[in-house]
């Protein structure tokens, strides 16, 4: 079976750093906002060209630490409005409702699957306060657009850049599009840690400062606590394991762009939709996307080829239980693409033989 996507081959590659990483934490004997994290935190702030870059628990946390700080700076409101694509993962949306702020979903561009630009001046209303775009898949969103809509109706800009790791347009890389940017360091992420982690990165020093007290427990000087803050922080060990992985995020990166060239290239096949591709260095490929009506036939065929695939994914959020208050509501692009999509393996692993056998099989479909 060619695996979906090979974590251990892939943090193999990096077996001697990550022991020599997790020794220096171990006998280092301090395991929680070190060092290591300093280094870190620096190292992906100057990756992303950012001012600041924040380490955080997970990649949900960082959106709902965001949110949560422009709440306690007097920006944002319990009931205020933040626009979120309508066929996002789910953590955008529940970064927004757990803050008890509302999310207004609006429906993607066909092409590129990302929030469409277009439509996004239809749902502003007195109550929105920012945007809340998502680099889905690992493709850059029109940030040119978006942020001209921002600076317009006086909204915060805030990325979700938990695919987008290191996709760049005009010389500048997620993380840095909008006024702060949630990561996440999921393992199956482009950079992976090996457990729970994320990070937040933004150029606002009053918005660092509220983020870095409310992931301690709302304090910036132990037992004084400014905030009713939580407990958010990445340790000292995924710090240190990210620090070997992000020396060759760019280098991966390139590998997993060369095998989805070789995918929009060779696959050849009427009843598949490809991915399009706005700008080679605005996507990254943390996921490779086809569309077909006929998915679980598909799906089924590519498993007995032995080709494992993936659904990403399979229920659009207005159709979750989770917000049964929305399920009358009709989104007929994002239902569509829940409907359709079907992920293709892509790892900086895949041997070429294996890329040409799932070509092949493709093409055969």
């Amino acid at each position: 079976m060619i695996k979906f996507l090979d974590l251990l081959a892939i943090n193999k590659q990096h077996k001697e750093e990550l022991k020599k990483a997790f020794e220096r934490v171990l006998d280092s004997g301090w395991y929680i906002m070190g060092n290591e994290l300093k280094n870190f935190e620096t190292e992906f702030a100057t990756y992303c060209g950012a001012k600041h870059a924040i380490g955080v628990a997970n990649g949900l946390d960082a959106l709902i630490l965001i949110i949560r700080a422009y709440k306690e700076m007097g920006i944002f409101q319990d009931g205020d409005e933040i626009i979120v694509p309508a066929n996002t993962y789910i953590a955008s949306i529940l970064a927004i409702s757990a803050n008890n702020l509302v999310p207004v979903l609006v429906e993607p561009n066909i092409d590129t699957y990302n929030i469409d630009p277009a439509l996004i001046e239809y749902h502003i209303t007195e109550k929105t306060k920012a945007i809340l775009p998502v680099h889905l898949y690992g493709q850059l969103c029109d940030m040119k657009s978006i942020n001209a809509i921002a600076q317009k109706h006086q909204l915060k800009v805030i990325e979700d850049s938990a695919q987008a790791h290191g996709a760049t347009s005009n010389g500048k890389r997620a993380g840095n599009f909008g006024d702060a940017t949630g990561f996440s360091f999921y393992p199956g992420k482009n950079l992976g840690a090996l457990g729970d982690a994320g990070a937040i990165t933004t150029n606002d020093d009053s918005l660092n400062g509220s983020i870095r007290a409310l992931l301690n427990y709302g304090s910036h000087k132990k037992y004084e606590n400014l905030y009713k803050g939580v407990n958010s922080r990445l340790d000292e060990l995924q710090a240190a394991l990210l620090s070997v992985k992000l020396k060759t995020l760019d280098q991966e990166t390139a590998t997993k762009r060369a095998i989805a060239n070789r995918y929009l290239a060779e696959i050849n096949n009427g009843k598949i939709i490809l991915p399009k591709v706005a700008e080679q260095s605005a996507h990254v490929w943390h996921l490779f996307v086809v569309r077909t009506d006929t998915r679980g036939h598909l799906q089924q065929y590519l498993t007995d080829k032995g080709i494992q695939t993936v659904i990403h994914y399979p229920i659009p959020p207005h159709q979750q239980e989770a917000y049964k208050e929305w399920n009358h509501l009709s989104y007929p692009l994002s239902e569509m693409i829940h409907r359709e999509v079907l992920s293709l393996p892509l790892s900086p692993v895949l041997k070429p033989e294996e890329v040409d056998y799932i070509i092949e099989s493709i093409n055969e479909y």
